[in-house]
């Protein structure tokens, strides 16, 4: 799929990266992509493929993923800077409003966008996160992000690719995870290493990536929302999402059958969901 390289600079002098595959006309809806903790724009590829004759999508790296740079103060490793960090993005490419999609960190990242911008999000659609974390998907993740053995060829990367994200995935065929692993690795000389900065991991594992949000949350305007689940996570639970939807009763809610965390959003469940919420919030 087509896209635009854009390369812009942080607030703190950062080189930072999206791709901005454009709509059918210049006025098309924007639509905002957030990656989750490890992962980065390549993810939303075909996302965009299937949308683009409809909205702009716009799909950064943040900071320390993808082609974005590495940040050598690892404390700003964190979802408020992320924010601020898109904030910029948007205003460096003149976008007024989005609607967000963003999955686990990146939805994390959607309710402080949504909370701290309200006139700046018009809809949002999280990705399988929620104001708590399960504690059981936090353990899992601190396990391996950053602590992954180096590979020494793209079928060593497949194989670990699979064994981390099996639990996940647990139906996927061979062809898949050479696809999850062509997005989660970049060639670098010999060998594939992963796309992101070990460091991320540091303020993670502190706990920094992981507030309270209820209190932003509930600052969130009443604008259209949507949770997409897995119906195998461990980090969104059902009591979770049931606080959610008694918080916000007009939310919408789209279960994902036979994955974890996180839905790819290529899924038939998650991919019908979004495609008519954001029809229903484009013409609402």
């Amino acid at each position: 799929m087509n896209y635009v390289d854009v390369f812009f600079d942080s607030n703190d002098g950062l080189r930072l990266y999206a791709r901005d595959y454009p709509g059918p006309n210049t006025d098309s809806p924007v639509v905002l992509c957030l990656p989750g903790l490890t992962r980065n724009s390549k993810d939303f590829d075909d996302l965009a493929s299937a949308l683009c004759s409809s909205y702009r999508m716009i799909c950064p790296d943040q900071r320390g993923r993808g082609r974005s740079a590495k940040d050598h103060q690892p404390a700003r490793y964190r979802p408020d800077v992320y924010v601020n960090d898109m904030i910029h993005l948007l205003d460096v490419l003149a976008v007024p409003y989005v609607s967000v999609i963003g999955t686990s960190l990146g939805g994390m990242m959607g309710i402080l966008l949504t909370a701290s911008q309200p006139s700046r999000v018009k809809a949002l659609v999280i990705n399988d996160m929620g104001p708590v974390i399960d504690p059981v998907g936090i353990a899992r993740i601190i396990s391996y992000v950053g602590k992954s053995a180096p590979v020494k060829t793209w079928a060593d990367a497949i194989a670990q690719t699979k064994s981390t994200n099996g639990v996940a995935f647990p139906n996927y065929a061979d062809a898949q995870w050479a696809a999850m692993t062509r997005n989660l690795y970049v060639q670098e000389g010999t060998r594939p290493t992963l796309d992101y900065d070990p460091a991320i991991a540091q303020g993670f594992g502190a706990g920094t990536a992981t507030p309270d949000l209820w209190p932003l949350f509930d600052a969130m305007p009443p604008l259209p929302l949507m949770v997409i689940r897995g119906e195998l996570t461990d980090i969104l639970s059902l009591d979770t999402l049931a606080e959610m939807q008694r918080r916000r009763p007009h939310m919408q809610v789209a279960h994902v059958p036979d994955v974890g965390h996180a839905p790819l959003l290529d899924e038939p469940a998650a991919r019908s969901a979004i495609v008519n919420f954001l029809a229903s919030t484009s013409t609402s």
